[in-house]
């Protein structure tokens, strides 16, 4: 009788709440880690170098992603009232979405004014929190699959650089660039298709760790940086310091209304993949808000914005482990992470080479994603113009920025340095005034529309 009372005092993992054994509950947590750390740290790494950071501050950005990472999920998973968190078992890292304008806004700003726009953004994915069931009309698989298959093509050309040594470095374009970047994603492939269980998942991490390998037979890295970082250090508020530019403000707040509308597709996948259901109102209000809390909160910490990781939510679907108490372990596990400077020094000692290796199957998947987004709706001739004429010049005017070189600054700044603002406005304003089928769905259709369109994707 005491065994069987001992046995009935741990919870399943296939329970929401509870407390499991841990014996099962840590392993499933590290596995949900390594599938996101890769991901969540390297929008950073690609930011720090593209805004020309000195080792010390690059270290500083991949902490606070991390950090803030942990603590996103920890709040989402955790709800705090009825409307800060969604109590889904969900995993959060720095979204690769913002990469394309966060990049074009370090070039012509700094990190600053990046940071100064995810404030409000912040505030915006609140607003949209709040609303959510008035503006998703807004927003219909025809819209978010535009958008996100302009954010997937738009990153194409960065994990080409990155490929190929990463833009302005000596190597650029060499043999020894490629050989190692077609090794790691040849790995990344090869795993996704052909692996099973943890190796299958984690395909990105086993690629860069065998693309780290064979870098290091070219000396490609520089280990300088591990030895100048600390011990242990906590986020510094305001290190990078915020300013607020309304056309940078414009770009970013434009993607953070589009990824709160989204996260209702990683949210419905979750729990009707993981949970036999759809969300509750309340979860995806509660869930989005905190988007925006944790964004903003972000914002003063050097964390890069956030956003629900695919690649998680495609464990919860495979392994239908929902119980609270393992995204929380693995949150603390990615908080520790982040507050060890050495550890995250290692991280930027990856090359660009492996990152692009890594990364390109990630933008691929984007891209896809927004396929079949927008293969939910019916592609009549009114559907494919909204999508060929806004993808057409989103991509356009981004390829080609002096096109708008007599306008003023302000207008280059929003429309000229990355192709999601022009594509969402073009797609909103077509699906607005173009005669025929709208396409605004109801919210419950919406979400089972872009649930299906996640899940397939996984």
């Amino acid at each position: 009788m005491e065994t069987k009372k001992a046995k009935r005092q741990y919870a399943s993992v296939f329970e929401q709440t509870g407390v499991p054994r841990m014996k099962e509950a840590v392993p499933l947590a590290l596995q949900h880690v390594a599938a996101m750390i890769v991901g969540c740290v390297t929008p950073a790494i690609i930011v720090s170098q593209v805004g020309g950071l000195s080792s010390q501050d690059r270290i500083i950005l991949v902490q606070a992603a991390l950090m803030m990472a942990g603590i996103s999920t920890i709040l989402q998973i955790f709800p705090i009232g009825k409307l800060l968190g969604s109590g889904l078992p969900v995993i959060l890292g720095v979204g690769f979405a913002y990469l394309p304008s966060i990049s074009a806004l370090v070039s012509s700003y700094d990190l600053a004014t990046v940071f100064g726009a995810q404030l409000i953004g912040g505030f915006l994915a609140i607003l949209v929190g709040l609303n959510v069931k008035r503006l998703v009309k807004f927003f219909p698989p025809l819209i978010t699959g535009t958008v996100v298959f302009t954010i997937g093509l738009s990153l194409y050309p960065t994990a080409i650089k990155y490929m190929a040594g990463g833009e302005g470095s000596e190597s650029y374009g060499s043999w020894k660039n490629w050989l190692v970047a077609l090794l790691t994603l040849a790995v990344v492939t090869v795993l996704n298709h052909f692996g099973k269980g943890i190796l299958k998942l984690a395909s990105i991490l086993i690629g860069i760790l065998v693309g780290y390998a064979a870098s290091m037979f070219f000396g490609m890295q520089d280990f300088s940086s591990i030895g100048q970082a600390g011990i242990i250090q906590l986020p510094i508020p305001l290190h990078f310091g915020m300013k607020f530019d309304i056309s940078a403000i414009a770009t970013l707040g434009i993607l953070f209304i589009i990824n709160s509308v989204q996260a209702i597709g990683d949210f419905t996948a979750t729990t009707s993949g993981g949970m036999g259901r759809l969300p509750k109102d309340e979860e995806l209000r509660g869930g989005i808000v905190t988007y925006g809390v944790t964004n903003l909160l972000s914002s003063f910490f050097g964390g890069l914005p956030t956003a629900t990781f695919s690649q998680n939510v495609g464990i919860v679907v495979t392994t239908k482990v929902i119980n609270r108490v393992v995204f929380g372990i693995a949150s603390v596990v990615i908080i520790l992470a982040g507050l060890f400077p050495k550890f995250s020094a290692v991280l930027t000692t990856i090359p660009q080479c492996v990152l692009g290796g890594a990364t390109i199957s990630v933008f691929a998947s984007i891209t896809m994603t927004g396929v079949k987004l927008l293969t939910t709706e019916e592609m009549n001739y009114r559907n494919t113009s909204i999508v060929g004429l806004s993808v057409a010049l989103g991509m356009g005017i981004t390829l080609v920025p002096e096109a708008l070189a007599q306008f003023p600054e302000w207008v280059g700044t929003i429309f000229g340095k990355s192709p999601v603002v022009v594509a969402t406005i073009c797609a909103i304003l077509l699906n607005a005034v173009l005669p025929g089928k709208k396409g605004n769905k109801t919210p419950e259709e919406l979400e089972e529309e872009l649930g299906e369109a996640e899940k397939e994707n996984m």
